[in-house]
């Protein structure tokens, strides 16, 4: 199991939550997603999950990950 941890500063609401980790859900690999509203990070466990495709599901979302 991988573990990718980005910063994504733009996140501020409960409808940020919500739209980043069904997103980032649809992600091939992707066992779980957990987006904290205070640090700003959202963290992803899975197996093979790529970096490339979790930060264009962030883009999805509306938002940018660093």
């Amino acid at each position: 199991m991988n573990t990718l941890t980005y910063a994504v500063p733009g996140l501020s609401c409960d409808h940020c939550k919500v739209a980043v980790t069904e997103e980032v859900e649809q992600v091939a690999g992707v066992a779980a997603v957990d987006v904290d509203l205070d640090t700003k990070l959202v963290v992803v466990n899975g197996v093979a999950v790529s970096d490339r495709d979790v930060r264009a599901a962030i883009r999805e979302a509306g938002y940018e990950a660093s």
